[in-house]
């Protein structure tokens, strides 16, 4: 390559996000060598199609991979690579899972304050619902808050409640025993979720709330805290008590419905209602299936993303699905025929929406 190609360890360093004494820290790793260094003074030189190595090994050293794991996947080709990046952070997990479990063993060794009894709920149960819930978080970074799950305790209830904006989902469960008062926070989904395999497996779960986290005590000792984030969560209750007077009530198999959701191939869906029978189409270009249907109420057109409306189905409770439709803006409110321990509102699309997107090949 010509010399006047070349550029200043300074400017590579800018251009893909790397200091100048990693790269020479690279070099002498054997990572990354220069394209050129000046005899005379050292100064190494970097050729502009160098950058992307670079950014790589910097995003793998984002991800705490060790220089020699660094080097064998840049050896590897793009399956074995992809492999060697899977393992590891295989490994970071369980080494982050591990780390939790022991600071829980030194708090309690330290004298930990107990948190205040919140409920306690059976844990096969209390998992279930997570799951369901945790399928409406969202993952706005101006909006950190939409990545958590509200959770709200009665004397009555364990409420957990989860939106993206675009849904939201409620879930009701009876505690086995309940708190001394009422108590509500909003949960980190990230940290319940990595709760799940240990709450689903013991029978009883005692939800122990403390200033900034909340605790998952089972009978046998184990202990999991979940944080609890500060940002005010959305006013969910308001939303639900604004909803109009449901026009349409249509009931369907789950299983006939999810099978017309997943035999569509375009991102936006029509729900065509008529008497006995709800339509799934992806436009004009996409043939429908008609399924039959127990319909309350006059016909319509809706139109949902497939990310929206799919989760709300799928999380449904029970063999039957029924949809709760106002006007053609309105949430619809999907919930299972015969149980309603589980709400999830989807939002409508725009109809204009599915011709536009759906007309083209993606």
């Amino acid at each position: 390559m010509p010399e006047y190609d070349l550029i200043t360890i300074g400017a590579f360093a800018r251009s893909c996000g790397i200091t100048a004494s990693a790269l020479r820290f690279y070099d002498d790793s054997g990572l990354l060598a220069p394209a050129g260094v000046d005899e005379t003074t050292g100064y190494r030189y970097y050729a502009p199609a160098q950058v992307a190595r670079a950014v790589t090994i910097r995003r793998l050293r984002d991800i705490d991979m060790p220089l020699d794991g660094i080097a064998r996947v840049l050896a590897a080709d793009a399956h074995d690579a992809a492999q060697l990046i899977d393992d590891h952070m295989a490994r970071l997990v369980e080494r982050t899972q591990q780390a939790r479990r022991t600071a829980e063993i030194v708090k309690a060794a330290l004298g930990e304050p107990s948190g205040w009894l919140v409920a306690t709920v059976r844990g096969p149960v209390l998992a279930a619902a997570v799951e369901q819930i945790l399928a409406a978080t969202g993952t706005d970074p101006d909006l950190p808050v939409l990545a958590g799950v509200r959770l709200e305790a009665t004397a009555e209830s364990l409420t957990l409640t989860a939106t993206d904006r675009y849904r939201l989902s409620t879930r009701t469960v009876v505690p086995e025993q309940a708190g001394s008062s009422e108590w509500a926070a909003t949960v980190d989904g990230t940290d319940l979720s990595g709760a799940l395999q240990e709450i689903r497996r013991a029978h009883l779960v005692d939800l122990e709330a403390g200033e900034n986290s909340i605790r998952f005590r089972s009978a046998d000792g184990g202990v999991r805290t979940c944080r609890t984030l500060t940002e005010p969560f959305p006013d969910h209750r308001s939303l639900l008590a604004s909803l109009p007077t449901a026009r349409t009530h249509v009931v369907v198999s789950k299983h006939d419905l999810m099978r017309a959701l997943e035999q569509q191939r375009a991102r936006y869906l029509r729900l065509t209602v008529s008497p006995g029978t709800l339509a799934v189409s992806g436009g004009a270009d996409h043939p429908g299936t008609d399924l039959s249907a127990l319909v309350t109420g006059p016909p319509g057109d809706l139109v949902f993303g497939f990310t929206t409306l799919h989760p709300a189905v799928a999380t449904a409770i029970g063999p039957d699905v029924r949809l709760d439709i106002g006007g053609p803006q309105d949430p619809v409110v999907v919930r299972s025929a015969d149980n309603g321990d589980l709400t999830t509102l989807a939002m409508p699309a725009d109809p204009a929406v599915i011709d536009a997107e759906n007309g083209s090949p993606r």
